[in-house]
This record gives structure tokens, sequence and C-alpha cells, in this order.
């Protein structure tokens, strides 16, 4: 694809994007969330009655994204950056585009290699290892130290960030994701008309709740985006 006039890209990425490095999905009958419900350990309710439940659980996550690698999608999504500016917005938890070499990555979600204060959003706390301490303090104001993820039942403070990526966007690439988690799914919404969308993702049938005119590519992230991205590298 010779694409001169594209300058800046937008990717949407999901758990599918990360699946592909052995990362459980919400939907994998053999995967981690399948042991447990959302209820237990993924609501502001479950920190605050079972407390360490929900550390364990995050604990657990920690370790699987720790020994999980990228995959050739992440390193796809890299290598685009040596031509276009490219914006990556997920609704995953791990660090793996970061670690494959991607510079500008919003996570809407959380990010399970960070944690925060109880009492404040804003005061974080890097993690490189899969334990966290139950009883572990925010050295700042004292509060419990919690993961750094959205759960179920709270705001997703970076929607209103991301909304002003995809309205300026020239490109965008949706990938692993099932377009039914909102607020994340209505993004699609602030694209622009006319500017090309393109869906990298085994379930065609997700192209149905984008545009009509978007371009599908029905093949998982490690599989598609390498292909996708030679695509529009090219002189």
């Amino acid at each position: 694809m010779n694409a001169p006039t594209i300058k800046k890209i937008v990717v949407l990425s999901g758990a599918g994007m990360s699946a592909d490095s052995g990362i459980a999905t919400f939907r994998d009958d053999d995967g981690l969330w399948a042991k447990y419900s959302i209820e237990e350990v993924c609501t502001p309710e479950a920190l605050r009655f079972n407390r360490d439940k929900v550390i364990d659980f995050y604990n657990m996550r920690r370790q699987e994204v720790i020994k999980a690698i990228p995959n050739a999608g992440h390193y796809a999504l890299a290598e685009l950056e040596k031509r276009y500016r490219v914006d990556i917005i997920t609704q995953n938890i791990d660090n793996l585009h970061e670690r494959a070499g991607s510079s500008h990555v919003m996570h809407l979600h959380g990010e399970i290699m960070k944690l925060r204060s109880s009492a404040s959003d804003n005061l974080l706390v890097d993690i490189t290892h899969a334990e966290q301490d139950k009883q572990a303090r925010h050295p700042d104001d004292g509060a419990l130290l919690r993961p750094h993820i959205v759960f179920f039942g709270e705001e997703v403070p970076m929607i209103q960030q991301a909304i002003p990526l995809l309205e300026s966007a020239d490109l965008v690439i949706v990938v692993g994701t099932s377009m039914q988690v909102y607020p994340a799914a209505g993004l699609i919404r602030y694209v622009r008309r006319h500017v090309p969308i393109y869906l990298v993702d085994t379930n065609a049938s997700v192209g149905q709740l984008l545009p009509t005119d978007t371009h599908i590519i029905a093949l998982p992230a490690a599989k598609g985006l390498p292909l996708l991205v030679d695509d529009l590298l090219k002189p």
C-alpha cells in the first residue's frame, strides 16, 4: 500500500492481541479467568471485602505477563513507527506493546505492572516482580497499595484522552477486540469519515460493528498484523 498522505496511525487493541502470546482472555474455557467470577476479583467491593483473594489473583496474572513474550504482531506495530506516528490505545493491562518497542501506548484499563494508592488514582508505583505484598502501603500517603487496574464499576479515566487521538487519525487499525466492551468500543465513532479502518481478527463478524467500508484481515494478530504492516511500509 502506497499511502503518502498518512502521517498518524491509531491502533485499538484488545485481548486477542495478547492471546497470541499465551495470555488468557475472558473467554478462554481453560484460562485463568475461567476459575474466578468477575465479582470475586475485579470489583471495588471485592477489593474491600476480600482483599487477599484479589491481590492473589493479580499476582497470578502478573506472573503470567512476566512469563509471556511479545508476538510478531506486537513487533510489527513497533516497526510501523519507523515511518508513521503510531498511537496504541489498548484495553490490555500487560506491557507487551512496550516490550516490543512501541513508544506511544495508552492503557485504558490500567497496567498490571503498576500499583497505586487506594486513596489516589495518581500515586503510582512500578512493580518489577510478580508478588504484591498484601499489606504494602504507598510511601507518599500511607494508603494501602492496590493493582493499577480499572475494576468493573469504576470510571475509565483515559477515555477522554483517547478521543482526540481517534479524531486526528489518518488510518485506524482494530486488532483482537470484540468491540463490545464499553466505553472502549465507543471510540470508533470518533474516527473521521473516509479514514481507512483495518480490522485484524479471526472473528470477521466483528466487522459488522465497524463502518461498512472496513477492510477485514481474518487472521490472528501475530499473522495478520505483519502482513498489514509490510503493506503499509512499502515504498
